[in-house]
């Protein structure tokens, strides 16, 4: 199986994208980074906020430097802010614990990277990003 080429990147973004316009939600911005928290793709819907990169970037980078989605992430913020503040400094202002930032597995649970969606609810920009991955045939961890 192909790892995250661009033609995988841009089918997360377009599904993403797809889920959101199905669901009927506000403009979304989706970025996809690579195990080691490289931009590999962004896109940002118009009438999406110029600021939605960051939050996007934000939230997959949580996911992708801990391992875990950032729901989880969030659940450990709440329960040790200076935890939460020490990775924001760490991580140079790129750690955003609320949901959204899905992890991206293979076929054998490796982390290959992480999908970023930022524009409505966290819940639904979860939602989203799960619907990219999955189109993509890769595992999505929420």
């Amino acid at each position: 199986m192909a790892g995250l080429n661009l033609a995988k990147c841009r089918k997360i973004v377009r599904a993403a994208f797809a889920k959101g316009k199905e669901l009927e939600l506000n403009p979304l911005s989706v970025v996809v980074l690579d195990s080691g928290g490289n931009v590999l793709a962004f896109e940002r819907q118009d009438g999406a906020a110029a600021g939605r990169f960051q939050i996007a970037d934000g939230k997959a980078n949580a996911a992708v430097m801990l391992g875990m989605p950032s729901s989880k992430a969030m659940e450990r913020a709440e329960q040790q802010p200076y935890f939460a503040n020490a990775l924001n400094g760490a991580y140079g202002g790129r750690f955003i614990p609320l949901p959204g930032g899905v992890l991206v597995l293979d076929k054998k649970g490796a982390v290959l990277g992480a999908v970023g969606v930022t524009g409505d609810t966290s819940e639904n920009d979860a939602l989203c990003a799960i619907a990219g991955i999955e189109a993509a045939t890769f595992l999505a961890e929420a």
